[in-house]
C-alpha cells in the first residue's frame, strides 16, 4: 500500500517537541511516518535559520515568483507577535528603499556618461 504524502511542515510542533525530549532525527522520522533522517535534519535546519533571521529583523523571502497578494503578510509572519511583524514590515521597506537608491545612482551614472543632466 502506497504512503499518503504529507508535508513535513505539518508536523512542525511534533518534531520540535521530540527534539526537546532528546530523540534523534532518525527516531523522529520513523515515529512521524517514514521520513528519513536527512529530511528531518534539513527541516530543523531551515526552521532554525528562519527563526534566527526573524530575530535579526530580516524578512524571510520565499524563492520564486512573488505572491499575488504582495501587500499581505505571509502566514508564517502573521502567527508572530506584533513587534516581529513590524520588524518584518520595516525590513521590507528598508530593502525597497535601498533598491530605489541603487537605481537612482545607476540613472545618474548613465546620464553623466551620456553627458546629459
Amino acid at each position: 500500500m502506497a504512503k499518503v504524502y504529507t508535508h513535513i511542515c505539518q508536523h512542525e510542533k511534533e518534531i520540535l517537541e521530540m527534539k526537546k525530549e532528546g530523540f534523534n532525527y532518525k527516531e523522529i522520522g520513523e515515529r512521524l511516518g517514514g521520513y528519513t533522517r536527512k529530511q528531518v535534519k534539513k527541516f530543523v535546519e531551515r526552521y532554525n535559520k528562519k527563526k534566527r533571521e526573524l530575530a535579526k529583523g530580516k524578512p524571510v523571502r520565499r524563492r520564486g515568483r512573488p505572491s499575488k497578494h504582495e501587500g499581505e503578510l505571509p502566514p508564517s509572519i502573521q502567527k508572530l507577535d506584533k513587534l516581529s511583524q513590524m520588524r518584518y514590515v520595516m525590513a521590507s521597506k528598508d530593502r525597497y528603499i535601498k533598491r530605489l537608491e541603487m537605481e537612482l545612482e545607476l540613472m545618474r551614472d548613465f546620464l553623466l556618461l551620456t553627458e546629459r543632466k
